[in-house]
């Protein structure tokens, strides 16, 4: 297998992209490290695993936690002995209620999985990805179309999916010296239980509720695995996949 031998951890494994990704990266040949905080969904992820692939590990954890960061990657250092991909995918929403009705607590959760969980495994990886020996590898960031343009009520989550773009930026520019790459990958309305709703109707800029096209989950994996597959002298800095047909480009 071309991958054998690689490591990769995807964060928010339990579910829909992240363990779409997952699975894609085991049949490829990776070894793949499951993380997010339902051991049980974990677990479910891990029994997909193809004959012929790599291995994979579940290790439940807050990605929002420095301690339980930092014993994360432990482990997965301490099972596999590297690192070669992270897919920072973990993510969530606050309700879909006017900005001004949010709690801090809403807001800071949001913020503590989207945008602290994505930099506290980035620094980790980085740690890991420049003292192996081949150094270097590569981090991809899930934004999110919302990366670009916001959903009626989603401040917590749009902004801090602006704030994964600079981020990615960041990563780019420091890690060059490792040989760290990083890039994003911006995801609209891949079919997932997040976006069950789509088909009921959903909140648009002009005040409207309308039905959205969705995406097989599926061509997310490929694109992640296309972009994993790059040398690291190549990197796609951002890419977007969405439904064709979804109100994103235009105007509503």
């Amino acid at each position: 297998m071309a991958n054998e031998g690689r490591v990769a951890l995807v964060t928010g494994a339990g579910s829909g992209i992240g363990r779409a990704v997952s699975v894609a990266l085991q049949a490829a040949g990776y070894a793949v490290v499951l993380v997010g905080r339902r051991a049980a969904e974990l677990e479910r992820t891990a029994g997909m695993a193809r004959a012929g692939g790599g291995k994979m590990l579940a290790l439940p954890a807050d990605v929002g936690d420095p301690d339980a960061v930092r014993a994360l990657f432990g482990s997965a250092k301490k099972a596999f002995g590297r690192l070669d991909l992270l897919f920072n995918n973990a993510g969530v929403g606050a309700p879909g209620i006017p900005m001004e009705d949010l709690s801090f607590a809403q807001w800071s959760a949001v913020v503590s999985v989207n945008l602290t969980g994505a930099f506290l495994c980035a620094q980790e990886a980085i740690k890991t990805m420049k003292a192996q020996t081949p150094r270097g590898g590569r981090i991809i960031n899930n934004g999110s179309i919302s990366a670009h343009v916001p959903r009626p009520n989603s401040a917590p989550y749009t902004a801090t999916k602006h704030a994964i773009t600079g981020l990615t930026k960041c990563i780019s520019l420091d890690g060059r010296k490792y040989g760290i790459a990083c890039g994003q990958i911006d995801i609209g309305n891949a079919a997932t239980d997040m976006t069950a709703r789509m088909a009921e109707g959903v909140a648009q800029a002009d005040g409207s509720r309308k039905a959205e096209p969705v995406m097989d989950v599926r061509h997310v994996a490929d694109a992640v695995l296309y972009m994993a597959s790059l040398p690291l002298d190549a990197n796609v800095q951002f890419m977007t996949v969405m439904a064709t047909n979804m109100p994103f480009v235009g105007r509503g």
